[in-house]
């Protein structure tokens, strides 16, 4: 197989390649079609690349002055600016997914941030969107707070495809896979439901984790700081591990009958932040079949530049468990750092979002 290394990535390892990015101006001068035709097999989005995307681009200006004269707010005008977004990049990826038979060209819109820790809210949104936008491949992304696991079982006992977000900790990504096995059980009940019709991705967040470990096992000193820059690749691998372990078996062989496919992981948060790592440490080391990395600008550049293809995220489980373990042992407390870094990964597109809102806002008003 010849190609692009994002091409040979999925074609030869069984990994597809997400843009993490959604911008009008791609949309309009052909960038996020040529992102497409290399390789790249779907999008993602999240409130901060949105929040980026509209208040540094005049390219919305000619609709936020439309929406300003039909006197919208500025929550109407946030939600009709995106999905107008969404839609474009639908139609780009729609040839994906026809391909591919609905294992990609999806693309994913978040539910509003605000309602992170409300399962009510949350499925009511989730919902919403759905229809509103009602097209096969879109991907509605809920976070996979408490409060998010019985919407995510829900979302799939509809038939709704869904990206579940901000996943920090094993025990929590093994929450998820439970919600998305009881989601695809209760949607078996009907014996005529279509369960081939679901997808579903878990977002595993990577690079964050090494930066909130680092610093800690920096804090602790002595022979802990030679624990730096493995901690989020190994909790990778061991997530993979789990996957793996739980998508076998009578249970899962059961649902398979009826259609079902595998939720698979989603590697998210794969920029490396300390420069000292390489730049594709978080692509390079996490290959394997059956799931998806979502990749900035840079990353995708610099991995169909010089990343390496070959198949890693369980070439030595073990020595990833020792480690992991090693980190704990080391003082380290994981699931303070998983309960941290949910708690900012939810605030954080919480403030992106009011940002957002702010902006437009203002530009409504101006």
């Amino acid at each position: 197989m010849t190609g692009s290394r994002l091409h040979r990535l999925y074609h030869e390892l069984g990994q597809s390649a997400w843009i993490d990015n959604l911008r009008r101006d791609d949309l309009h001068s052909g960038a996020l079609v040529a992102l497409r035709d290399r390789g790249v097999r779907g999008l993602t989005s999240n409130p901060t690349i949105f929040a980026k995307s509209i208040t540094g681009s005049s390219a919305y200006d000619a609709d936020l002055a439309r929406l300003a004269r039909e006197r919208a707010t500025a929550d109407e005008a946030v939600w009709s600016l995106m999905l107008d977004d969404i839609r474009a990049a639908l139609e780009v990826f729609a040839s994906v997914h026809a391909e591919s038979d609905g294992i990609d060209g999806f693309v994913s819109v978040e539910v509003d941030p605000a309602l992170a820790h409300d399962t009510g809210a949350t499925m009511d949104a989730a919902r919403a969107l759905h229809q509103r936008i009602d097209a096969p491949n879109v991907m509605i992304k809920v976070p996979a707070t408490t409060a998010g696991l019985p919407a995510i079982e829900t979302m799939i006992a509809e038939g709704r495809s869904i990206n579940v977000t901000l996943i920090f900790s094993l025990d929590r990504y093994r929450a998820v896979m439970e919600s998305y096995l009881r989601g695809l059980e209760r949607r078996a009940e009907d014996p005529d439901a279509d369960l081939s019709s679901v997808a579903s991705v878990a977002s595993f967040f990577v690079s964050r984790v090494d930066t909130e470990v680092d610093r800690r096992l920096d804090e602790i000193g002595g022979a802990a700081r030679s624990l730096q820059g493995t901690a989020a690749v190994d909790q990778a691998v061991l997530a993979y591990d789990a996957f793996v372990d739980t998508f076998r078996g009578p249970r899962w062989d059961a649902l398979v009958a009826r259609g079902a496919r595998v939720q698979r992981p989603l590697w998210a948060s794969t920029s490396t932040k300390n420069p000292q790592y390489p730049d594709t440490l978080y692509v390079d080391s996490l290959i394997g079949p059956h799931t998806v990395n979502t990749l900035p600008d840079a990353t995708l550049e610099a991995f169909d530049d010089h990343g390496r293809l070959e198949r890693t995220v369980d070439l030595d489980v073990d020595a990833s468990r020792r480690r992991w373990d090693a980190v704990r042992d080391a003082g380290v407390d994981l699931d303070a750092v998983a309960e941290g870094l949910e708690r900012d990964g939810v605030a954080s597109f919480q403030d992106s979002f009011t940002e957002l809102l702010a902006a437009v806002a203002s530009r409504l008003e101006s």
